[in-house]
């Protein structure tokens, strides 16, 4: 009778077992905040105090604190993790760097975040700092550091955590083209994303780890190739591309989460918009066996925490005198969205590219190339403010002047619309110049009917003759891919901020109306 007993009840504990293996999770994420604690727009610009209050405005550093601390209350376990960008797109970035991003991160229990290609913006130094000053680990595996003192025995490839007695392997993922937009010095060798994100998986998994999300800042391309190519991934919590997955948002690239075989792939889009809030379930093998959830818009239903408002307009104080002054008035928004930028002909890029001529013009320049990722919002109509445009061109980028052939500037063109399918950032905005582009062709062939504009009418480019070229100087230090820029003649580099360029444009103007020429035309 006993040793029945001691069976059955064996049995059962086993049962019971068996049914407590299953294991869930919420990943909680951000990514691409740009420095957005303020609320912005819905253009992703500045909003105001007035506008907050009447529940027109999105996101901001007091909403997402309030919207992870309910989330959390919603789960038995939890993670709050991050795609990278946190650093640059406001004035807050310029005048306090990384450290009010470290603060605000630590005050939101952060677990972990990859490093995206801005947190480089200045240079290893500054990442360093920011890396000292957070709670949680900053990781890349895509990257040799070794070379580079400041990271050389901080940056880790990966890490594990635990969380409700369950150990979660975490990987972070940066632009395998970083070098190229960003700049992180010379001592740092960027890498293959699926050979880096499968060696980390392999080391972990010998370390008994079964569940293994990457924290990726390479874009939803990049992020289901490595779903596709690699083995052992669970989730991928992406960046870089300003993605928006949903089951219900009309805007929404695709699925909430997108499953590519047994990966789940999510983003929420960008500027502290939406809070991601993924809820998975695993099997005993760490398996998925479910997988579901939804980013969450930080709309006017979403209460501000207090303490962290008090603490947002403590640090804009000094930045208030700045932003404040109304340089403009626009009829008209003027577009400067992503989509538009950095695809075709856009109202900022023109505006941008004719303040830069405009500025340069009795220099001889005759040509003006703005990046359309240099590009970072939209203006709504009414008074244009200092803020408004500083959040437009965030990057304390000077105005570069350099003379080089027209052969080099269709070189250039070619190079601007390369990667148009994946929306980068070095599509050419351009004054004083007109070109034509087809994507069906190849790279490097998609260039056409290139004119320069030559008194009061455009002509024909001429390839062996010179032009004075002004744009920025991360542009013509081969930033986005202008390495062609690099040996120009007579290049300066030390021009005014941009931003200040544009911001004087616009005040001479007084009054603007966007519009678009036909300058740059597509097949």
């Amino acid at each position: 009778m006993i040793t029945r007993f001691m069976t059955t009840a064996a049995a059962l504990a086993m049962t019971a077992g068996t049914a407590a293996a299953d294991y869930t999770l919420t990943v909680l994420h951000t990514n691409d905040f740009h420095a957005r604690f303020e609320p912005i727009s819905k253009y992703d610009s500045g909003c105001s105090a007035e506008d907050n209050t009447a529940g027109e405005c999105f996101g901001g550093s007091a909403r997402l604190v309030s919207a992870i601390a309910e989330a959390r209350a919603r789960s038995n376990n939890s993670i709050l993790v991050d795609g990278g960008d946190q650093f640059q797109g406001t004035l807050f970035y310029t005048y306090y760097k990384g450290k009010l991003a470290a603060e605000m991160m630590n005050k939101m229990g952060y677990d972990a975040m990859t490093v995206g290609n801005h947190e480089f913006d200045d240079g290893p130094e500054v990442l360093r700092g920011f890396m000292d000053a957070v709670d949680f680990p900053v990781l890349m595996s895509n990257a040799d550091v070794s070379g580079e003192p400041m990271l050389a025995d901080k940056l880790a490839k990966s890490t594990i955590i635990e969380r409700g007695g369950e150990k979660l392997g975490l990987i972070g993922l940066t632009p395998q083209d970083t070098d190229e937009l960003a700049s992180p010095g010379p001592n740092i060798i960027f890498t293959d994303p699926v050979q880096a994100v499968q060696g980390e998986v392999d080391k972990l998994t010998a370390e008994g780890v079964n569940k293994i999300i990457v924290l990726s800042h390479s874009g939803y391309g990049v992020d289901q190739k490595v779903a596709a190519e690699t083995t052992g991934v669970d989730i991928i919590v992406g960046g870089h591309t300003n993605t928006l997955l949903s089951n219900s948002n009309e805007r929404a690239e695709g699925p909430y989460p997108t499953m590519v075989g047994n990966t789940a792939i999510v983003s929420a889009y960008a500027y502290g918009k939406f809070l991601g809030e993924l809820n998975v379930t695993f099997d005993d093998e760490g398996n998925i066996t479910e997988a579901t959830g939804e980013p969450i818009i930080m709309d006017a239903a979403v209460t501000e925490d207090e303490a962290t408002v008090a603490r947002i307009a403590e640090a804009a104080a000094p930045l208030d005198e700045i932003r404040n002054r109304v340089v403009a008035q626009t009829s008209e928004m003027i577009d400067g969205e992503r989509d538009s930028c950095r695809s075709k002909e856009c109202a900022m890029g023109n505006l941008i590219a004719d303040a830069m001529l405009a500025r340069v013009k009795d220099q001889g320049i005759q040509i003006a190339i703005q990046n359309g990722g240099g590009i970072r919002a939209s203006i709504d109509a009414g008074e244009v403010t200092m803020g408004e445009v500083l959040t437009v061109l965030p990057f304390q980028n000077t105005l570069s002047t350099f003379q080089v052939s027209g052969a080099t500037i269709v070189e250039a063109l070619e190079n601007g619309v390369s990667q148009h399918e994946e929306g980068a950032g070095r599509f050419p905005q351009v004054a004083g110049l007109k070109y034509t582009f087809d994507v069906s062709k190849p790279a490097g062939e998609r260039i056409s009917d290139v004119m320069v504009m030559e008194g009061d009418s455009f002509v024909p480019i001429d390839p062996a003759k010179t032009y004075g070229v002004v744009s920025n100087n991360y542009v013509r230090n081969g930033g986005d891919g202008y390495k062609m820029f690099r040996d120009a003649q007579n290049a300066y580099d030390f021009g005014p901020d941009l931003a200040d360029v544009t911001a004087e444009y616009l005040a001479e103007l007084g009054s603007t109306a966007p519009t678009l020429d036909g300058r740059i035309t597509q097949k």
